[in-house]
């Protein structure tokens, strides 16, 4: 494997394991009892922003991936989506 598709791998692999388990906390959110649940209400646009961010991040570094291990020609499209999405997520989180 080459470097970059590894580099693509591990960015791909921390994308869905952070996607997956902010899906499973909102998850975990829906089940509280009411008096619990009341105190994450504004916590929920938030939440649902970071699940849709790193799903997306993860689609398109997963795509990448792939093009990169299948030598595709559109793979340096998917490379440069997949570095505006790590870009665009990082601007996101970036403290201010």
């Amino acid at each position: 494997m080459r470097p970059l598709a590894a580099l693509i791998g591990i960015v791909t692999g921390s994308a869905l394991s952070l996607a997956v388990g902010l899906t499973l906390t909102w998850i975990v959110l829906l089940f509280l009892p009411e008096g619990e649940a009341d105190r994450f209400a504004g916590e929920q646009a938030p939440l649902l922003q970071a699940m849709a961010l790193f799903a997306l991040m993860a689609a398109i570094s997963g795509a990448s991936f792939y093009a990169e291990l299948r030598a595709r020609r559109w793979r340096y499209a998917a490379h440069v989506a997949a570095l505006a999405m790590l870009g665009l997520t990082i601007w996101t989180y970036w403290p201010r």
